[in-house]
């Protein structure tokens, strides 16, 4: 029994030494290739559209929700420091208006149909998705196309059709939906950064 004990915190030990390496090598990737330069553009597209008093809209599904939510909250509360709120709606987090859309029209359509009310030109829709395929995110960068939004998207390695249609698309280097989902949140985490110190950084940051 005690050899049994010592020989499974010792495999378990080996499994979670495992996921943090694999999650710090899609990290450490993310330091080639396109995506320092796409998340740059990223977050002086973001800083444009909140000067010209446009919005970010962002939205996902399940663990993606989560991080929409999380994104949004750290744009309109603060990040490292106090100041003004920037405008960003998660289209993740109204019940009732998701429910009454799926019943209505189709779970396909719950954030199409959001973007329908709030979008406006210039506007950001920003799509998460770690399969780079889900309809309700592709359904949004049909509906945002239509009201002239930007659109962005994070996703996994695997390309999609997000990417015929998106304006910036973030292919994080995995196809494992963990290391993706930890990927997107640092990309999200350095975006709204970038964002708060451009925009209010001179006046309301660290002296």
């Amino acid at each position: 029994m005690i050899f049994f004990l010592l020989f499974s915190i010792f495999d378990m030990k080996s499994f979670l030494s495992t996921q943090i390496q694999e999650s710090v090598a899609v990290k450490q990737a993310l330091l080639s290739g396109p995506f320092v330069d796409q998340i740059f553009d990223m977050s002086n597209q973001w800083i444009e559209c909140l000067q010209a008093g446009g919005q970010i809209l962002i939205a996902g599904n399940g663990g993606s929700a989560g991080d929409a939510q999380h994104i949004a909250g750290e744009l309109v509360s603060r990040f490292f420091f106090d100041r003004p709120a920037l405008r960003s709606v998660a289209l993740t987090t109204d019940t009732s208006i998701l429910t009454a859309i799926g019943n209505d029209y189709g779970y396909e359509r719950v954030f199409s149909r959001q973007i329908e009310a709030l979008g406006k030109a210039g506007d950001i829709f920003v799509g998460i998705t770690t399969s780079g395929t889900s309809k309700n995110i592709v359904a949004g960068f049909e509906a945002a196309k239509k009201k002239g939004m930007i659109c962005m998207a994070l996703a996994g390695e695997k390309q999609g059709p997000l990417n015929e249609m998106g304006d910036l698309v973030i292919n994080v280097p995995s196809t494992v939906t963990p290391r993706i989902q930890e990927a997107h949140i640092l990309i999200g985490h350095l975006v709204c950064a970038a964002v708060e110190q451009e925009i209010f950084g001179a006046e309301y940051g660290p002296k």
